[in-house]
């Protein structure tokens, strides 16, 4: 006879949450064969954290270390970390942004997401496309701009982000080392921004 015991729904869960990294939406666990009533159940015992609707988190990993960047990448796919977000993910701030600034193409639907609060802003294909990256941050592909174009975004919307914040990235940059000025020049060219920059990168070459 066979002693060995049933694997729990809520066992099962759990597995399926730890091989996608403890993170899953709503749609991947219904795919998965877990029932929301067991997700409930397993919220509602605290085995599961609520990050934000139809997002949740096993709660036994570790903790997040950038719980709002990996949130708005999970919620909203099409997304790119913004000016002042980008900057304080860069270091290149003494910032603290209470909202997490986005980029997403101008014809795109608006972001359904309570939690974190976003501050969207509509680009080009051009000035969306331009220097995007991906970083793994807490197991989750989030996609932000490269430290060369949140510089010139800064220049760019220095009118929404304040000229001493565009400033202090632009010194912050060329301080941190791995500057390519021509990346930078050559981003700003582009964006129709390389007028207003070029006398502040030429003083502090």
């Amino acid at each position: 006879m066979n002693q060995s015991k049933s694997v729990s729904a809520p066992e099962r869960a759990a597995k399926l949450f730890r091989q996608q990294g403890g993170i899953l939406r709503m749609a991947d666990i219904i795919r998965g064969g877990i029932t929301r009533n067991t997700l409930y159940a397993m919220r509602d015992t605290g085995q599961v954290q609520q990050l934000a609707r139809g997002l949740y988190r096993l709660a036994e990993m570790p903790p997040l270390s950038q719980s709002d960047l990996v949130t708005v990448a999970m919620k909203i796919p099409h997304a790119v970390i913004y000016l002042v977000s980008a900057l304080a993910f860069h270091e290149l701030t003494t910032q603290i942004p209470h909202d997490v600034w986005i980029a997403m193409p101008r014809n795109s639907e608006p972001p359904r997401l309570t939690y974190p609060p976003v501050r969207t802003s509509r680009l080009t294909e051009t000035a969306y496309l331009t220097g995007i990256e991906t970083h793994r941050i807490d197991g989750v592909v989030v996609r932000i701009y490269s430290r060369e174009k949140t510089v010139v975004d800064c220049f760019r919307r220095r009118h929404d982000v304040g000229f001493d914040v565009a400033l202090e990235a632009l010194k912050a940059y060329m301080a941190q080392g791995k500057v390519n000025v021509k990346l930078l020049m050559e981003h700003a060219k582009k964006l129709k921004v390389a007028r207003a920059m070029r006398p502040y990168v030429e003083t502090l070459l």
